[in-house]
């Protein structure tokens, strides 16, 4: 196991015209790139550090960012704030709708990452948003990829059934800017967020929440990054073209994306695997973490592990 001094310092790297990305590595250079693509205005510590130096050890070379317009990284503060109620009633309408950028730029952020890094492909593995902007790596630059991971995430078909209501309230609901007001309205959106089996652990998220504090929230990078959710539209129809091995995972108690979008990924792509993780929510609990981390080094062939067997559609209960 390697230990937590590993870590890189944290840099940043030109991604692109007028975006810079900052990263952190953990584990060997030399090993297999495994780059983790976060959710809706995470930065990158949202993938735990503990988390990471678990991957490093089993053989990855662990690459974690924040996405443009949160964390260290390029915030676009020029493009304005969105009109989420509006966007939200053109959808409702069937009315298309603009974003100051989609996923697919996202996506192109990411890859002009790896391309910084020297790197020619990676393993991608990405929660919720980021598991679409995994995806969209995969649809766009599929010689870059070499496996999939979606954990938590949806292709943006039409029909899929929406957040239950209170998570969608949680999530809706402002920013304080002051470290008491952030920490209560971490705990009350992840106690909305956490599974049945899995209830909030107190410790480990107000440490969490001290760390996201510590980067700046960024209410109107999270806006935006949402409305380029809400605009990127269908990513099915593309999603069946794709030939990169892929395993799907989604917690059967999914307040915010509800597990029957896990099981459209899966079947969207072909012959990805579907892991069901029984009684988990919409993150990634502690409790779960060496069954994830099992399941990606199997998905990239790791050193020691089996190699995947299921067939399309298979699904695997924990």
């Amino acid at each position: 196991m390697y230990s937590i001094d590993t870590a890189s310092a944290e840099a940043r790297a030109h991604v692109s015209d007028g975006i810079e990305l900052a990263y952190q590595e953990f584990g060997r250079r030399s090993a297999m790139p495994l780059l983790l693509v976060m959710g809706l205005g995470g930065s990158m510590v949202a993938w735990d550090d503990e988390f990471c130096q678990a991957l490093a050890g089993r053989g990855f070379r662990v690459i974690r960012f924040d996405n443009r317009d949160c964390g260290h990284s390029t915030r676009l503060d020029d493009c304005g704030v969105p009109d989420m109620a509006c966007m939200f009633g053109q959808l409702a309408a069937g009315l298309p709708v603009q974003a100051p950028y989609l996923l697919p730029d996202m996506a192109d952020d990411a890859v002009g990452l790896l391309d910084a890094l020297g790197i020619d492909s990676a393993h991608v593995a990405g929660v919720s948003m980021g598991g679409m902007i995994a995806q969209e790596m995969a649809i766009r630059h599929p010689r870059r990829v070499s496996t999939l991971t979606s954990i938590m995430s949806s292709t943006g078909k039409p029909g899929l059934p929406p957040a239950r209501p209170e998570a969608m309230a949680a999530l809706m609901t402002p920013t304080p800017s002051d470290w008491p007001g952030y920490l209560a309205r971490h705990r009350r959106v992840w106690s909305v967020l956490c599974g049945y089996k899995y209830p909030l652990d107190p410790v480990r998220s107000e440490a969490m929440a001290q760390r996201l504090f510590a980067r700046g929230p960024h209410p109107a990078g999270t806006a935006r990054q949402l409305a380029a959710v809400l605009a990127s539209g269908n990513r099915k129809p593309a999603l069946a073209e794709v030939r990169i091995p892929t395993l799907v995972m989604h917690g059967s108690d999914d307040a915010l994306v509800p597990m029957a979008c896990g099981i459209d990924t899966a079947e969207a792509i072909p012959k990805a695997r579907l892991r069901i993780l029984e009684g988990m929510g919409h993150n990634l609990p502690f409790e779960l973490w060496p069954a994830i981390i099992d399941a990606i080094a199997e998905q990239a062939g790791a050193p020691g592990t089996p190699a995947p067997h299921m067939t399309n559609q298979q699904v695997l209960q924990d």
